[in-house]
């Protein structure tokens, strides 16, 4: 029964894992003013009938702190990844110089900053509302367990080694967002 317990505590610590890597990939999308090759990583193009990551079809950099440049490996390929960047929501205009793509980030203002530090706070927050989630289930299997048979002492110690880790993964979040928000901050 222990093993079990055990085997609980393992599948919850990879739950919330998982929560924290959705909320690092949610956290890069936000974009801080800066460019960044990453602001283009749920771009996909249509190439050859499926469509395909941007990175599949072309390189991506920056020129400077407010330019990307895309380089397509094979330049009829240039708008599709336009119609890509697009159709992708992020509001970019992609400026097609036909040898390459840029992209200019326009510097943010501070009401636009504000939005975007409330922004990455409310992604904080539902990142801790599933690691508390995770929490109580884990509880629950560990009560279940204590009425088939569990010692109480075992019971305890699991309860224990599950608010442990939320601990850890809520002070994990609180630092990413903090991070990220003086990110958006920094003009």
């Amino acid at each position: 029964m222990i093993e079990e317990v055990n085997l609980a505590l393992e599948m919850t610590k990879e739950s919330m894992a998982e929560s924290m890597s959705h909320l690092e990939k949610g956290l890069i999308k936000i974009r801080a003013g800066k460019a960044t090759p990453s602001m283009l990583d749920s771009v996909t193009v249509e190439y050859y009938g499926g469509n395909v990551p941007l990175s599949q079809v072309a390189s991506v950099g920056t020129l400077d702190a407010r330019t990307i440049t895309i380089k397509p490996w094979e330049k009829e390929v240039i708008p599709e990844i336009e119609r890509g960047i697009i159709n992708s929501n992020l509001g970019f205009a992609p400026q097609n110089n036909g040898e390459s793509i840029l992209i200019n980030i326009p510097p943010l203002t501070e009401e636009r900053r504000i939005q975007l530090v409330k922004q990455a706070k409310a992604e904080g927050e539902n990142a801790k509302v599933s690691i508390r989630s995770f929490r109580k289930d884990a509880n629950d299997t560990v009560k279940k367990y204590q009425k088939d048979g569990l010692p109480e002492d075992n019971a305890k110690d699991a309860e224990a080694q599950v608010q442990k880790l939320t601990d850890e993964f809520i002070a994990k979040i609180d630092s990413l967002v903090s991070n990220k928000e003086k990110d958006i901050m920094t003009v």
